[in-house]
């Protein structure tokens, strides 16, 4: 069996290595002449699953080791009987870090209290639900907008209007649809833009396409009271180097990359595979997950829960250092920049994941164990 993956997933070898002979290739790279006598597809969100990909190969397994799966033609699969398989909350944790992240750098920036800002999440999938738990338990106002969540289950979700309304920060986390009732393309328009609240930040970590990026550009020039987190942008890997200088935080969509998920990822397709076939998986992830590099943290109890919130953050993932990377590379001609970006998503050092987290606090601290428990790290005793 021959199997083709993009040279950016991780322990392909280690998982895959003994149903066949793996060739890695760059994922934009991807395309029908190099799928000759592939069985086996692996890829991420760069490269395009279609019908003009596969008609006519012998790929008869498509695994994309992502959440997302716009990029695939899922449809096509099932009519060619082409199996296939996502990775669905593989890296939901590396954005929720992301989040924070970003929710700290603006703060400072802006001097402004985290605990008193609304917040508004909108797309309450894999990503979204787990960051609007976190933001609850750490005891701060959530709205949530899920039109299809809200469609099949009782709960407290109320319309993109109303969190324009409201809330004061704005973190987008819906999947990108092009087509129907709930199509997410430029879902924050012009006209939703100029809805903003004074002051209001917003964050995007979905999809480039799901903010009008030409609009937020032109918002952004009148609207310098606006902060804008972007990680994703329309027409990837080119990105919009005027936007980019508008926002405060710019990042080349690496809110998910950290190494716990992107190995989580490549693990979720292995176990699909084996199902797939038939087969009973062989590999397991936990003997390959490497020892964090920083594996805990010690507070006395008088530690104000504003500097531990900070400091167990900033432990794991402060996205100023990618920001900084990214707008190095926004200089010299267009194929230069689209290069930069894809370079440092290749290149991107390891990352982990507060959850991996273990911390101590001397003595009984109410407020600060809530605080350890909300972020998802380990109280120890």
């Amino acid at each position: 069996m021959r199997i083709l993956a993009d040279e950016n997933i991780p322990l392909v070898e280690a998982f895959f290595a003994e149903h066949g002979e793996i060739r890695r290739m760059p994922g934009r790279s991807i395309n029908r002449a190099s799928l000759e006598q592939a069985e086996v597809l692996l890829v991420r969100s760069v490269t395009r699953v279609d019908r003009e990909l596969l008609e006519g190969s012998a790929v008869r397994f498509v695994g994309t080791c992502t959440i997302g799966t716009d990029h695939l033609d899922v449809d096509y699969f099932e009519k060619a009987g082409i199996s296939w398989a996502s990775a669905p909350g593989c890296n939901a944790r590396g954005v929720v870090d992301y989040v924070l992240g970003s929710l700290l750098a603006l703060a400072e920036c802006e001097g402004a209290e985290l605990a008193d800002r609304r917040y508004g999440v909108v797309g309450a999938g894999q990503v979204g639900g787990r960051l609007v738990e976190v933001l609850r338990g750490l005891g701060w106002t959530v709205r949530v907008c899920d039109p299809l969540r809200q469609a099949r289950e009782v709960g407290e979700f109320v319309g993109l209007d109303e969190i324009l309304a409201e809330c004061d920060v704005i973190s987008l986390h819906t999947p990108l649809t092009l087509e129907g009732e709930h199509s997410t393309f430029h879902l924050l328009d012009r006209s939703r833009l100029q809805q903003l609240r004074p002051g209001a930040w917003l964050i995007n970590a979905a999809r480039g396409a799901v903010v009008d990026n030409a609009a937020l550009r032109e918002q952004l020039t009148r609207r310098p009271d606006i902060q804008v987190v972007l990680d994703v942008w329309e027409g990837e890997p080119q990105a919009d180097v005027e936007l980019a200088r508008l926002c405060r935080i710019a990042t080349p969509h690496i809110a998910g990359y950290s190494l716990d998920g992107k190995l989580r990822g490549t693990a979720q397709i292995y176990e699909a595979f084996c199902a797939s076939k038939g087969l009973a998986p062989t590999v397991d992830l936990a003997e390959l997950m490497p020892v964090a590099p920083l594996r805990g943290l010690s507070f006395d109890a008088s530690a104000p829960p504003r500097d531990a919130l900070a400091t167990i953050c900033r432990a794991v993932y402060d996205p100023r250092s990618d920001d900084a990377a990214f707008r190095r590379s926004l200089t010299g001609k267009d194929e230069q920049r689209r290069n930069g970006f894809d370079l440092l998503r290749k290149q991107y050092p390891p990352r982990r994941e507060i959850e991996g987290l273990q911390v101590e606090i001397n003595d009984t601290q109410p407020q600060l164990e809530q605080l350890v428990r909300a972020l998802g790290a380990t109280l120890k005793r």
